[in-house]
């Protein structure tokens, strides 16, 4: 196994250390040295995503200590597509806060980049304590960048935030030490494989602990009834950082769909929490869509566009077909950009409209209101499932794939009130507006970021069948714990 898995961890984790070094007068250094090191991510994930693209599962022991003794890395096909994933978000969220955003408190750089560490790291450990521990690292980084700005409402939201997320860590370590408890091993693989075959007092120990985790998880992707803390403080957010945000409740989802693929599929633990997360995901779909239709303002609708796309997905996850995960893949990807491109988008016309900023009510007209109002048009459509874009396509992929009335009705009601929703921001927005206000000109960097988040919109229908492939191929493995369980303890057919 080559070196390079460690490369999404520790590019951004060096670059958040220069940054933290770097004089803070020296703005534009320290926008280079973010902006480097975040484009430098994408070339380096779509290697990985390539090396795992050939099926292999290739584990890094660091120090070369084996596991279940030592800490491992672990690549996988659903690990690739989720870092990939990242780094192409975090370039055009990075590069619309490098347009004054950043310089609204100290140490934005260093903390997106900590973040970013967090993130990746999530996502290519093999072993829950070292889930735990980038869930920190992405947790306080984010804390920093939720209160980046100040402001009374962010300053409140951002508090919120941070307790609830405090109270999740301390049921994480609860879970934690009762798994460790029952089993010895806190190795994802090692204890899929030791799970499987408890008794007794010690099933029931880690039975309460995989709850436990739901409930963590659950938290960290924003499902009913954990999500109250979302909607404000990613509103509350500057652009930027809540562009990277909507990435943020996919880890939670990720931690979700790779515990349950180990160890809640087969085995004395199999089905675990699986009946608990279709109820909360389908209250939380239709919860999220009453928020839709009754906010606000502009970004707190995205922000219920998330919850929305959370419980769409979680769903998919307690389903747990094949079918049903790769097309819960597939609508992973769109929500995510989309929602982090109509976040940015949000942004942009809040700051043409003055003291209006972007509440839904009259007020005046944006700079570029057709071209904001076309993009707009795009976004709203994609979200939505309207055909041609590519919800369309990852909510058809979900409704085959799961053949359950409920969740049907909820989609297609969601998605019927939805197009309500946002038919009523747009023609709020741009077509009752009144007279521009003066001297606002448009930002040409930040408009560009926004058409690089939504022109995925028609990217991903253009290369549908390929994307499709792909997700149907990290599914299949999904649903082959043994490939993973055998490729980290090093089993005859293992990969290492």
């Amino acid at each position: 196994m080559s070196n390079w898995i460690m490369a999404p961890i520790l590019i951004p984790a060096l670059a958040g250390m220069m940054l933290l070094l770097e004089v803070r007068e020296r703005h534009w250094l320290r926008r280079v040295t973010g902006l480097t090191a975040t484009l430098a991510l994408v070339p380096v994930s779509i290697m990985l995503f390539r090396q795992a693209a050939t099926g292999d599962i290739q584990v890094y022991s660091l120090g070369d200590w084996p596991a279940p003794f030592g800490i491992v890395l672990v690549l996988d096909q659903l690990s690739a597509l989720m870092v990939l994933l990242t780094s192409v978000l975090a370039v055009p969220a990075l590069l619309y806060a490098s347009h004054g955003d950043d310089r609204l408190g100290p140490n934005f750089h260093s903390l997106f980049q900590m973040q970013l560490m967090g993130i990746n790291g999530a996502f290519l450990t093999g072993d829950l304590f070292n889930l735990f521990v980038f869930f920190e690292v992405l947790l306080i980084a984010s804390y920093g960048l939720a209160l980046h700005g100040r402001g009374p409402a962010r300053v409140r939201a951002g508090l919120h935030y941070v307790v609830l997320n405090l109270i999740g860590s301390a049921v994480f370590l609860l879970a934690l030490s009762l798994i460790y408890g029952a089993t010895g091993t806190l190795n994802m693989a090692d204890f899929a494989a030791r799970a499987a075959e408890l008794e007794g007092p010690a099933l029931t120990l880690v039975k309460v602990a995989g709850l436990l985790l739901c409930v963590v998880f659950g938290l960290k992707a924003a499902l009913f009834p954990l999500y109250f803390w979302l909607p404000a403080t990613y509103a509350s957010a500057t652009a930027g950082v809540a562009a990277l945000f909507a990435v943020m409740t996919k880890v939670g989802i990720y931690a979700l769909l790779r515990i349950h693929g180990l160890a809640f599929s087969d085995g004395a633990l199999a089905g675990l929490g699986d009946m608990a997360l279709w109820t909360v995901s389908l209250l939380t779909l239709g919860l999220a869509t009453a928020g839709v239709f009754g906010a606000r303002r502009l970004g707190e609708l995205v922000a219920y566009l998330v919850v929305m796309s959370v419980g769409t997905l979680v769903a998919a996850l307690a389903w747990g077909t094949e079918e049903a995960i790769s097309g819960a893949l597939f609508y992973l990807l769109h929500s995510t950009l989309i929602c982090a491109g109509l976040f940015l988008l949000a942004d942009l016309v809040s700051r043409g409209r003055g003291d209006a900023g972007d509440t839904l009510m009259a007020g005046p007209r944006p700079p570029a209101a057709g071209l904001l109002g076309a993009l707009f048009f795009i976004g709203a459509v994609a979200v939505t499932g309207l055909p041609p874009l590519s919800g369309f396509l990852g909510k058809v992929m979900l409704l085959q794939a799961v053949p359950a009335p409920l969740y049907w009705v909820l989609i297609l009601a969601g998605g019927l009130l939805t197009v309500v929703g946002l038919s009523r921001a747009g023609s709020t927005l741009f077509w009752r507006a009144g007279e521009p206000v003066a001297d606002v000109v448009l930002s040409k960097g930040r408009l560009a970021a926004v058409i690089v988040l939504l022109a995925m919109a028609p990217a991903m229908v253009l290369l549908g069948g390929p994307l499709s492939a792909l997700t149907e191929s990290a599914a299949a493995q999904w649903a082959q714990p043994d490939l993973y369980i055998h490729a980290v303890l090093g089993y005859p057919g293992g990969a290492q």
